[in-house]
């Protein structure tokens, strides 16, 4: 294993962390396809109490596969507490590679290859629909709006040439999350991958974008709400005040000195 873009060593162990929230329908099909691309590639379910179900098929399917474990969790706290409980159960044991994915089906198991292949030149890889060769299907256009705006306000705000910094399609490489400060992650909502995202571009790790094709769910509910879109809108303003007063500031210094 090694934690540096451009090292020799292969970077394996891979472990997909899956959130779920009643996706009982989703579960298996997407870890069948993943597992048909990729066989080795070990999968962490982490439910959220799913009233659907969805808790005791994740047990059953780990019951039959070494590759599938369960992480279970009393209640529906949010994406983001979700993903912070699986990375901190990928870093109690030796993966190499932690990667973010929907159970939904939007995030092609088909594309994780080329994400992997993308960490050989980076710490940080994004699935993104908004650039070249990227796109979505089956998304309403208020959607589509809705994504494209948060981008673009998340990169004006925050300095950061990421494209796609809402995207929940990522690898990551394992010493990005051991920087990480996960303990104190606040953001609960999608707000959580413009978070993590901008805490390493800030941390100084190397982040690319890979095109990904992101398909509407067919089955079940998206969790997308109006309380989502709000802490996200908050949450960037605020850091990019912050990030503006830090440049402020150190304009002021380099004048006084």
């Amino acid at each position: 294993m090694t934690d540096q873009p451009n090292g020799s060593t292969q970077l394996e162990p891979v472990l997909v962390v899956i959130p779920t929230y009643n996706e009982r329908d989703n579960l298996g099909p997407i870890v069948e396809r993943l597992h048909a691309v990729l066989p080795t590639t070990h999968v962490l379910v982490v439910d959220d109490g799913s009233p659907d179900g969805t808790g005791d098929l994740a047990d059953a399917m780990a019951a039959a596969d070494e590759r599938v474990n369960v992480l279970h969790r009393t209640e529906k706290a949010g994406l983001g507490a979700a993903y912070v409980a699986g990375f901190q159960w990928a870093l109690e044991r030796d993966y190499a590679v932690i990667v973010e994915m929907d159970a939904d089906g939007s995030h092609a198991p088909e594309d994780l290859p080329r994400l992997l292949d993308a960490l050989g030149d980076a710490d940080l890889v994004l699935g993104s629909r908004w650039v070249t060769g990227g796109k979505v299907v089956n998304w309403p256009i208020r959607r589509e709006i809705l994504s494209r705006g948060a981008n673009l306000y998340s990169r004006l705000a925050l300095g950061a040439k990421i494209h796609d910094i809402t995207g929940g399609y990522r690898a990551y490489r394992r010493a990005v999350l051991e920087k990480l400060k996960l303990h104190n992650v606040a953001s609960a909502g999608y707000c959580f991958q413009i978070d993590l995202a901008w805490r390493t571009v800030e941390a100084g790790f190397t982040v690319v974008e890979v095109p990904i094709t992101f398909v509407d769910r067919v089955r079940g509910e998206s969790k997308m709400s109006g309380n989502i879109v709000r802490e996200a809108l908050l949450r960037v303003t605020k850091w990019g005040l912050r990030r503006r007063g830090n440049q402020i500031k150190g304009l002021v210094r380099g004048k006084k000195a």
